[in-house]
Order: C-alpha cells, then structure tokens, then sequence
C-alpha cells in the first residue's frame, strides 16, 4: 500500500466534506482510511471520525489513534509547537 493512500487531511472545510471523503474511499473499496489533522483541526478530525462511525457506517471501528507534536518554524524564525493527530478507522473484512 503507498505510503498516502487512503489519508483524509482535516483542515478548515465543512465537516461534511471530510466525512464524504472517507465514505467515498470505503466505497471504493479501502479497508482503512487515516484521518489526519493538526492544530485547531483536531476537534474536526475527531468529528469527522464519529459521524462516519456513528451516523453513515456503523460496521466501521476505530483501529489506532496517533497523537503527537510537529516543530513548526514561523516566518520570525521562531518554533512552534503544533500537536497532531491520526485516526485509523478499519472497515472489517
């Protein structure tokens, strides 16, 4: 499996879009779809996850949660730490 198949990156959108995503990947016959997000984000991603889970596809499970902190460099030159998260939702066999 390629390293970014099947990944839905969380941003600002309407939660909506990335819900359709990940349905759209299950559809087309993915096993696993990660969600991942940074940031303010995160909430979203978290979301994301539970509607599918809950509301479109309820055979779906939560397989792995990876959280984590990303270094980022401002334009002063400044660091910053930015936390990350990624959602593996499983869709069994």
């Amino acid at each position: 499996m390629a390293e970014e198949e099947n990944v839905v990156y969380v941003g600002s959108k309407p939660v909506m879009n990335y819900v359709l995503a990940c349905i759209t990947q299950f559809n087309e016959g993915a096993n696993e779809v990660r969600i991942k997000a940074r940031g303010r984000a995160i909430s979203r991603a978290v979301d994301v996850a539970e509607i599918v889970r809950n509301r479109f596809m309820p055979e779906v499970e939560v397989k792995d949660i990876k959280i984590g902190t990303e270094e980022l460099e401002t334009e002063e030159g400044d660091t910053v730490n930015v936390s990350t998260i990624e959602i593996v939702l499983e869709k069994p066999v």
